[in-house]
């Protein structure tokens, strides 16, 4: 994994607004249809090369595939690994589980409007919201089945089409990101292991499968937990803090068991507080998790630090050491608002940190991805890509001040 030796690198967590084309398979794929796979594959290849095109092109160091090949950031496992059925929820109904319960109850009257927007979409190429793309209805996905991993063929022609793309440009690396067995099991009921653990663990032995695909085919791994402290919202208050750290470090545990015998220097590990654009005022402190996220046996830590409820937390590594040789991608550009953020505000975001982890082990970041589902959108696309100029703008207005 590339440090940052003579000026700070700019990356982005990965999943980024799909385009119309691929947002139509996407939709008759969660339909359940049958699709022409020879057009979908051509379409899906031309829509990787442009997304590492325009990567390029602005110039993002570390560049994704941007998840094109996937209907979610989570919910693909569903595609990938044996065991699960689907269920469709009922009107009115929402899958489980339900996170942030305090602020549902604090702020219920926001959530009830929130909700329905958030079946909505900005479409890629028009500026018209529209729900044309979303599902009847949501589903839920049950365990009810041995969990094995069959989705060699899916990575495979992902994998293919990455290079393929990058074999077109210049960049400094390219990453993969994948979910988290954590993540993985969080919101898919256990109904076939005859205890949580060994759900957990069946998970994360399928998932060491892909883990290894592509490392194999030399792409730094980036594992999605965005589960992992957005399970404390619904723990804390009914169990305790105790009982929350309790279950997150087997969570830690188990993902460190999907990547035994990957070289750290190959992984970057990214949490974030919920891709919601909502009022967070529930969210666990980075500070009574930081000791659990350095754990992860990964190179890089990319963590949330653009969002107002925890921009404040970078002084978090004011008396937390960065262990030596890791790597911190802070998010210096928010996936949840409009805002454009002002190239000035990315350096100085960056210069905090360089400040205190030092500037040859920072990677500029975003906070999460702009479109963590193919039809759940957080900004319109011309936005998404307006902010990844601001953030590599900012990064090289602090690198003349950082290397001057």
């Amino acid at each position: 994994m590339r440090h940052s030796t003579s000026r700070v690198l700019t990356t982005h967590v990965g999943s980024l607004v799909r385009p119309l084309e691929v947002m139509e398979f996407m939709k008759a794929i969660e339909k359940g249809l049958v699709i022409d796979e020879q057009t979908f594959a051509g379409v899906l290849r031309s829509a990787v090369a442009e997304v590492v095109r325009r990567q390029a092109e602005i110039g993002i160091d570390v560049v994704s595939d941007g998840e094109y090949g996937k209907r979610g950031w989570s919910q693909y496992v569903t595609e990938r690994l044996t065991g699960f059925e689907r269920r469709e929820c009922m009107p009115g109904e929402r899958p489980t589980p339900v996170f942030a319960p305090l602020d549902r109850r604090r702020f219920a009257g926001f959530y009830e409007i929130y909700d329905r927007l958030e079946k909505c979409l900005w479409l890629p190429q028009t500026d018209w919201i529209t729900a044309s793309m979303t599902p009847e209805h949501p589903v839920d996905w049950i365990c009810t089945g041995p969990v094995r991993y069959r989705g060699e063929a899916a990575v495979r022609r992902d994998i293919a089409n990455f290079k393929a793309a990058l074999a077109e440009v210049r960049v400094e690396e390219a990453f993969m990101p994948v979910v988290a067995p954590c993540s993985a099991e969080a919101v898919r009921a256990n109904a076939y292991y005859p205890t949580q653990e060994d759900y957990l663990f069946a998970i994360a032995e399928a998932l060491k499968v892909e883990y290894r695909i592509i490392i194999e085919a030399g792409f730094v791994l980036q594992v999605d937990d965005a589960f992992l402290p957005m399970q404390y919202t619904r723990m804390a208050e009914m169990e305790g803090v105790e009982a929350y750290r309790k279950w997150a470090q087997v969570r830690i545990d188990a993902l460190n068991y999907a990547l035994d015998g990957i070289p750290p220097e190959h992984v970057r590990y990214h949490v974030c507080w919920g891709s919601q654009n909502v009022p967070h005022t529930s969210d666990v402190p980075l500070r009574a998790i930081v000791d659990l996220i350095l754990q992860v046996n990964a190179g890089a830590y990319s963590i949330e630090a653009a969002n107002p409820r925890h921009e404040h937390e970078w002084q978090v590594w004011e008396d937390v050491r960065l262990p030596a040789g890791k790597i911190l991608i802070p998010g210096v550009v928010s996936h949840a608002t409009n805002v454009v953020e002002h190239p000035e505000l990315v350096a100085w975001r960056l210069k905090n940190f360089a400040r205190l982890v030092g500037r040859e082990r920072i990677i500029a970041g975003t906070d999460c991805g702009f479109s963590q589902n193919w039809n759940l959108i957080r900004v319109h696309h011309t936005i998404q890509w307006a902010k990844l100029e601001s953030l590599v703008e900012g990064a090289r207005l602090a690198s003349k001040q950082l290397w001057s």
